[in-house]
């Protein structure tokens, strides 16, 4: 399928697909169904290759444009927009270098990415997550080797709540050269769901976002072919991060834009649906106040994103992808606050949407980068610490 290349064609796109979504939501929910078909959904409709550039078959959308498709899904399926925003933080850092001439090897992994994406609809998940470290790329245990002729990578680690379990087709893993615990040098290597070596354990029942199938990931001495380091290059994950760290710490934000675009939708048309409510001033007040906070969540969501793509890196960029991700990270929250006082059983029958977007709107703060994080690297960017120097930021 070939993707628009039109921002309102691509928006329309991402409009349709979310409307095909939206019925799977709440058997996903309840545990009734697993995911699968939700990911069908979304390879169909070509969107895998959203983010990869149009010569070589994608739509060659930036990250501003990639944030308000991601809340137009999310407004339809939340669980569905992380699941696959997991698979656009790994087309991310590939799509960011796109128009950067790369050696030899790390051209080629390019090209094979792109191919796999576009022409196999292969779907890739990130794997970066253990216990205790969180999503954290310094300190990270999973540990690799490299066998005596130099042509394949050895992984050995344990990797906690990696999203798309059983479904991506490839994971992206960060591991680090083995005896070199607590060092900056981190790498990345796609391995196939079917590498010898790769198991997964129960997917976990969760309170929400049982649609995002998350589970453990073992990695028992998988062989990874030299041609499956990510772009080529060992220990540059964590100073790319560094430097630009608006796919690891804010893709999410989108996803959670839209399901409190959601909250707010239920809500207002909870009030509509009585002449009584509709007439109520407390009622206009109440929604005239999540409007508002939700305008403003919007308009930073989009101008971080905007800024993102005129100024990858800069500080002034990566500062306002932290902010957004807060400030959505506090919105959703306080609107699922407000639907609760305003629709009462409404807002809690399990018959109804709204009780399953409340539960799923307080995620954000679950997802990097957390509040404290957020708040942390918007101090320090403010009394002028140099964030580009990896030692002063818990990445």
């Amino acid at each position: 399928m070939t993707l628009p290349t039109h921002m309102d064609d691509i928006l329309k796109l991402a409009e349709e697909t979310g409307a095909a979504l939206a019925p799977l939501a709440a058997g996903v929910d309840a545990g009734l169904t697993d995911g699968q078909e939700t990911y069908r959904i979304l390879r169909d409709a070509g969107l895998l290759g959203l983010l990869l550039p149009r010569e070589a078959g994608g739509a060659g959308l930036g990250y501003g444009g990639y944030s308000r498709v991601l809340a137009v899904l999310g407004a339809h399926n939340g669980a569905a927009a992380l699941g696959f925003n997991m698979h656009n933080v790994v087309m991310g850092a590939l799509a960011d270098a796109a128009a950067t001439p790369l050696p030899p090897a790390a051209d080629r992994f390019r090209s094979w990415m792109n191919d796999e994406v576009v022409r196999g609809r292969k779907l890739f998940a990130s794997a970066t997550s253990e216990t205790g470290r969180g999503a954290k790329l310094r300190g990270v245990r999973t540990s690799y080797t490299l066998s005596e002729d130099r042509e394949t990578y050895v992984i050995t680690g344990e990797k906690s709540f990696v999203s798309l379990a059983r479904i991506a087709d490839y994971y992206v893993v960060a591991a680090r050269a083995e005896g070199t615990e607590g060092s900056s040098e981190v790498s990345h290597f796609v391995v196939a769901a079917d590498d010898p070596g790769i198991t997964f354990g129960t997917v976990h029942s969760m309170s929400a976002m049982n649609g995002t199938s998350t589970a453990t990931m073992t990695l028992d001495h998988v062989p990874v072919p030299r041609s499956r380091l990510y772009l080529g290059v060992e220990g540059m994950s964590l100073f790319k991060l560094v430097r630009e760290p608006h796919w690891m710490i804010a893709g999410y934000t989108g996803a959670y834009l839209g399901i409190a675009e959601a909250v707010y939708r239920c809500t207002a048309d909870y009030v509509a649906a009585s002449d009584a409510r509709a007439g109520s001033p407390v009622l206009q007040q109440d929604l005239g106040r999540m409007s508002a906070r939700l305008r403003a969540a919007r308009a930073l969501v989009h101008e971080a994103g905007d800024l993102v793509d005129a100024e990858r890196g800069s500080m002034e960029a990566n500062a306002m992808v932290h902010a957004a991700k807060y400030i959505v990270g506090e919105v959703g929250p306080e609107l699922a606050h407000d639907a609760l006082r305003i629709c009462g059983s409404a807002a809690v029958s399990r018959s109804q949407p709204l009780e399953r977007l409340i539960r799923e709107v307080s995620f954000s703060s679950v997802m990097p980068a957390k509040p404290h994080e957020c708040l942390e690297y918007l101090g320090k960017a403010a009394v002028g610490v140099n964030l580009y120097d990896a030692r002063a930021f818990a990445w």
